[in-house]
């Protein structure tokens, strides 16, 4: 591919790249770190730095998201170590990003234009008593990391929304960075003044918003390896306008993809050699990078994708947490996890043809192995047919 490609770039008008449909997916799983062998060195660090966010979120089944991130990347990397690799030291923080994300900390500059259109505009509808922020900050600044619920509570006697005025205070502090969230304690945030948990060379807002948003559309064309206009801005929720301004000059290839209606873009790294390499089988998080953009995941896949925890339970097809199948490059089916004792029950299998038996199997024993279940159980799949086979090939 790459020799093709070289001789593209210096005979075809713009987009002088074209890339076949498997190029491009193979791009992308390489760039997402799921194609070639393990960065076992880099670690979950590496994970972190290579994807360049990891996405946050409330629900555990197996394990939480950030989790099964790195999981899915680094295979059965121990749970504690993923933490400590995300939160000791000054390695990464939590910001906006595509969601509530783990970015690593030499992003920080880089997100400087967030912070002020935060600072430039009210939140959440929330009024906040006269002199509540300074008090935060100000316990803060004497007491050293604190959870919401240190600093005075964190609800009032309402609903969840119904936060109190320091919860408030210190989430309009973490938006604006005078306040970081160093870890999170039993899924609280921990959090402590900007000048003591970001290192002092990349603690500011120097960098105009340009040269901030310039910076992301790279980054997220090399995570994402090759991408649409919506890919690229999705990735750290900039607006297509952003992208626009920045793209000229952001580094990335102009390239056509077989089957894509839209320009894309790539990172000219990713088109220097070949994707090759080992495949992952693996289960993925549904907030995993590589499938979290549901037109990207059809477009590059051919597959459907969507969260259905926050589908009522009768309108569900797939499951709460329905995890998609990787392997082979492709993804060949979803299952839809829980943990009873020590078994891990696929509540719901979806395959997509016979040929995904053999690696659902092996996925759901690796993913039991790593959460330390001893004993996998199919409660229901497709068909019986494929209950009965995902059964013996468990047994084998």
């Amino acid at each position: 591919m790459a020799a093709t490609i070289v001789r593209s770039m210096t005979s075809l008008p713009s987009p002088a790249v074209e890339l076949s449909a498997d190029e491009a997916r193979r791009i992308a799983l390489r760039a997402q770190g799921l194609l070639g062998a393990a960065d076992r060195k880099g670690g979950v660090r590496g994970v972190l730095r290579h994807l360049g966010a990891v996405q946050l979120d409330t629900i555990s089944v197996l394990a939480r998201s950030h989790e099964l991130v790195a999981y899915a990347r680094l295979g059965a990397v121990g749970r504690k170590p993923v933490e400590e690799a995300y939160w000791s030291g000054s390695h990464a923080f939590e910001y906006w990003s595509h969601a509530a994300c783990i970015l690593p900390v030499e992003e920080w500059p880089h997100f400087a234009f967030r912070r002020r259109a935060y600072r430039a505009r009210p939140h959440w509808g929330h009024d906040l008593p006269d002199g509540a922020y300074e008090q935060v900050i100000k316990q803060l600044r004497a007491e050293g990391p604190l959870t919401a619920t240190d600093l005075g509570g964190a609800k009032n006697k309402g609903e969840w929304w119904d936060w109190s005025a320091s919860k408030v205070a210190v989430e309009r502090a973490l938006m604006y960075g005078e306040v970081v969230c160093t870890e999170r304690r039993g899924w609280k945030r921990v959090y402590d003044l900007a000048e003591r948990a970001i290192p002092g060379a990349l603690l500011h807002d120097d960098l105009d918003d340009t040269e901030c948003v310039r910076r992301l559309v790279r980054l997220a064309g090399q995570s994402l390896g090759v991408g649409t206009r919506a890919d690229i801005a999705d990735y750290h929720r900039l607006k297509g306008e952003q992208f626009d301004a920045v793209v000229a000059d952001s580094g990335l290839v102009p390239v056509a993809v077989e089957g894509w209606s839209k320009p894309a873009w790539a990172d000219p790294e990713a088109l220097a050699t070949a994707p090759r390499g080992r495949h992952r089988t693996t289960l993925l998080s549904p907030f995993d990078s590589l499938v979290w953009e549901r037109a990207r995941t059809e477009r590059i896949f051919g597959f459907t994708h969507r969260l259905e925890a926050y589908v009522p339970k009768p309108k569900r097809i797939h499951g709460y947490f329905a995890m998609p199948l990787l392997s082979g490059g492709r993804l060949i089916g979803r299952v839809d996890p829980a943990r009873e004792g020590r078994t891990l029950v696929a509540r719901q299998v979806s395959l997509a043809s016979p040929k995904a038996v053999g690696p659902m199997a092996q996925a759901l024993v690796e993913a039991a192995q790593w959460v330390r279940c001893d004993a996998v159980r199919i409660e229901r799949a497709g068909t019986p047919q494929e209950a009965a086979a995902l059964t013996a090939a468990l047994a084998t």
